[in-house]
């Protein structure tokens, strides 16, 4: 489980270093061996390998004719790029993917549980803010499926 926030830097060639509590999770669960694609709202996710192909075996089941399912294969599965973290926990990200990111030198990575998220710094912060001016927690309305949780 990837939980947490930590802000890294892109180095010039465009590598981040994985947060040092995660390096050894990954080696353990994939041989250092991850798959960065991107999401809609214009950050990276970063998979293991093994839970990523099941995710792509998922996507490519989707009807073809489903436009909805077209567009989250060719966003997801057509963007999805196999990289190796490295002795240092170095990850060298393709430009085609940091310029999808938006990302400059400062991001955030956020830990999703099966997951992680990289956004950039300054993105991340503007979006953190209009999801809190959005959300009205007093008057907030769950789901049926979150109607039991309790925190």
């Amino acid at each position: 489980m990837f939980r947490g926030i930590n802000k890294i830097n892109l180095d010039v060639k465009g590598r981040i270093a994985i947060p040092t509590r995660y390096r050894e999770l990954l080696r353990d669960c994939c041989a250092s061996e991850l798959v960065v694609t991107v999401d809609p709202e214009r950050c990276l996710w970063i998979y293991p390998l093994p839970d990523w192909q099941r995710i792509e075996q998922t996507l490519m089941k989707l009807p073809t004719f489903n436009e909805s399912a077209r567009i989250l294969q060719r966003l997801l599965v057509g963007h999805a790029t196999e990289v190796e973290m490295d002795a240092q926990g170095r990850v060298l990200l393709p430009p085609p993917l940091r310029e999808f990111g938006r990302l400059q030198k400062q991001a955030v990575m956020i830990g999703q549980g099966a997951r992680l998220e990289l956004w950039d710094e300054a993105r991340w912060n503007a979006k953190q803010d209009a999801w809190l001016d959005k959300a009205d927690l007093e008057q907030l309305k769950l789901s049926p499926d979150l109607a039991d949780l309790s925190i």
